[in-house]
C-alpha cells in the first residue's frame, strides 16, 4: 500500500478496531504452546540482592590452585555435592549444596554500581551505562512491577515487597527499584530495617478504638476532601503529588482492611530460637520477613540483604557494611559479611524446605556484578589492604526451589573466574527465569498507561537450571 491509502485507512473504523485487536492481543496474550522447564512451578518468588557486587571468588566460584593475588585467603572447602567447592567462609551453605543450584557464568557490560543495580533489577541496561544516576519517571519498571501490571495478586494487598530498603547506592535511592513509567501506583511496598523492636510498619499498629465502620467513614471523609480540593484553586487534586498521596491512602486503607496482611509484618510471633537462627541483625531478620511474606501470598519478595552497597570505609557500623570492597576485603568480607550471609541465607532454605515451600518458592539470590581476579589495594579507596575492583565480565547467582535442580553447577568459568569458557547468561535472562517460574511467558506483553505493548523480558528463561 502507497502512504496516501495509509492515511485513508487511518481515517476511518478500520485502524480503530485493528488498535482494539491488538491491545487485547497484548493484554490476554496466551504463552506460547511448548513451555520453558519450570514454566508455573513458583506460587512466589524471593529475590535476596547482594547490594554492591558479592565476590565471586570468596563466595560460589573460589579458585583454590590459581595465585595466590587470584585466589585470595579463604581457600575452598568441599560440599554436600562432590566436586563442588564454596567460599572456606560459608560453612553452613556448603552442606546445603545439594538444594540449590550456582550460575557460575552470569555477565554483563555495565561497570557501575547505579546503572548495574538498575540492570539487576530490572533486566534492561540503563541509557547511561556505567554510571550513577537517580531514580527517574521514566525509568524500566522493576520486576515487581511488571508482574502487578500483567498479573495482580487478590493474595496480598501488595503484589510487590520490597524489605530493607529501598536499596542505596551508596547513600542516595538507587534506580530500578520502582514503578518508574508505569506511574508510583506500581511501586513495591517498601519496608526498611525490621531488626528491631519497633513494628516493621508502625501505622499498622491496631487502635482498639478505630474499628471498621470508624475507618470507613474516614475514608469517605478523605474522598470528599480529595473532591474539594480537586474542584478548587489550583486543582490540587490533579496534581501530581496529589496524586500520589492518593495511591499512598488507597494502598493503607487496603492494609488495615486485611488483618492477616497485618499479621505477616509481626516478627515476634516467631519462636526466639528461630530469630537467632537467621541472625538479629538486618539481613537476617528481612529473610525471615519474606518467609513469612511468601507464607501470607505475596507473589515477589526482594530482600536488600544489605540496603548499603558500601559502607566498610564510610562507617564504623557493619550493620552498613555492602559487597564494595574495594580495599580491606578479606578483614570485611570474613569477620562480617560472609559469617552473617551464611548464617542467613542458610537459615531461609532450611526454613522454606522444612515447611515445604521451597517447591512453591523460587529462590534467587545475586549482586549487581562480581568482583576482578587480580587483588590489589586501590590508593583512592579507604583501608589499608587490598581488595578487588567491579567486575562484570563474569560473577556468579544462585537459585533454588520450584523445580530447579538441586547441587547443580550451571556455566564455567576460566581459572581465574574472570570471564566464561561455557554459556553465558545476564540479568534479562534472570527476569525471564522469575516471570516463567510464575507462569508468565517472558516473551508475551503487557500494555503501559499509554497503551504501548511492552515486552515482559527479553530474556530466555535459564533452562540448565532445570536439567
Amino acid at each position: 500500500m502507497i502512504r496516501r491509502d495509509w492515511l485513508r485507512l487511518a481515517g476511518g473504523a478500520g485502524l480503530v478496531l485493528l488498535g482494539e485487536v491488538l491491545r487485547r492481543r497484548s493484554a490476554h496474550a496466551e504463552p506460547a504452546g511448548i513451555r520453558d522447564p519450570g514454566f508455573g512451578r513458583a506460587r512466589s518468588v524471593i529475590l535476596v540482592v547482594a547490594n554492591g557486587g558479592q565476590s565471586q571468588l570468596e563466595s560460589w566460584d573460589p579458585k583454590p590452585d590459581a595465585p595466590v593475588e587470584v585466589r585470595g585467603e579463604f581457600g575452598a572447602i568441599p560440599t554436600a555435592v562432590p566436586g563442588t567447592f564454596l567460599s572456606g567462609r560459608l560453612p553452613r551453605l556448603a552442606k546445603l549444596a545439594d538444594r540449590f543450584s550456582i550460575v557460575r557464568t552470569m555477565s554483563h557490560e555495565d561497570l557501575d554500581h547505579g546503572s548495574a543495580f538498575y540492570l539487576s533489577m530490572t533486566g534492561e541496561y540503563h541509557p547511561r551505562r556505567s554510571s550513577n544516576p537517580s531514580p527517574r519517571p521514566i525509568d524500566q519498571p522493576f520486576v515487581g512491577s511488571v508482574l502487578k501490571r500483567v498479573r495482580p495478586t487478590d493474595r496480598f494487598p501488595h503484589t510487590s515487597v520490597l524489605v530493607n530498603g529501598p536499596g542505596l547506592v551508596p547513600w542516595e535511592p538507587g534506580p530500578g527499584q520502582y514503578g518508574g513509567f508505569l506511574g508510583k501506583d506500581f511501586d513495591p511496598m517498601f519496608v526498611g530495617d525490621v531488626s528491631t523492636d519497633r513494628l516493621p510498619v508502625p501505622g499498622l499498629a491496631p487502635i482498639e478504638s478505630l474499628d471498621s465502620a470508624r475507618r470507613s467513614e474516614r475514608a469517605s471523609l478523605l474522598s470528599s476532601l480529595e473532591g474539594s480540593a480537586g474542584s478548587g484553586a489550583g486543582d490540587l487534586g490533579f496534581s501530581s503529588r496529589m496524586l500520589d498521596m492518593q495511591i499512598l491512602y488507597r494502598q493503607a486503607f487496603a492494609m488495615l482492611e486485611r488483618p492477616a496482611a497485618r499479621d505477616a509484618f509481626q516478627l515476634d510471633q516467631e519462636p526466639a530460637s528461630l530469630r537467632d537462627r537467621y541472625g538479629r541483625h538486618r539481613p537476617g531478620q528481612a529473610c525471615l520477613l519474606a518467609r513469612r511474606l511468601v507464607e501470607a501470598g505475596v507473589p515477589l519478595v526482594t530482600v536488600m540483604w544489605n540496603h548499603s552497597n558500601r559502607g566498610q570505609d564510610r562507617y564504623d557500623d557493619e550493620e552498613e557494611f555492602g559487597w564494595d570492597t574495594h580495599n580491606d576485603i578479606f578483614q570485611v568480607m570474613g569477620r562480617h559479611l560472609l559469617p552473617k550471609f551464611d548464617q542467613s541465607f542458610s537459615a531461609l532454605l532450611n526454613d522454606l524446605d522444612d515447611r515445604g515451600l521451597l517447591d512453591e518458592t523460587l529462590v534467587v539470590c545475586l549482586g549487581e556484578f562480581g568482583r576482578a581476579p587480580l587483588v590489589a589495594l586501590e590508593p583512592r579507596f579507604a583501608g589499608a589492604t587490598a581488595g578487588r575492583k567491579h567486575w562484570a565480565a563474569t560473577y556468579s547467582a544462585v537459585f533454588a526451589g520450584a523445580g530447579v535442580s538441586r547441587g547443580s553447577i550451571v556455566g564455567k568459568s576460566d581459572r581465574h573466574a574472570a570471564y566464561p569458557v561455557s554459556a553465558k547468561f545476564a540479568p534479562w535472562d534472570v527476569t525471564a527465569t522469575v516471570f516463567n517460574a510464575l507462569g508468565i511467558d517472558p516473551s508475551s506483553h503487557y500494555l503501559d498507561l499509554t497503551d504501548r505493548g511492552r515486552q515482559i523480558s527479553r530474556g530466555r528463561p535459564i533452562a540448565q537450571l532445570y536439567e
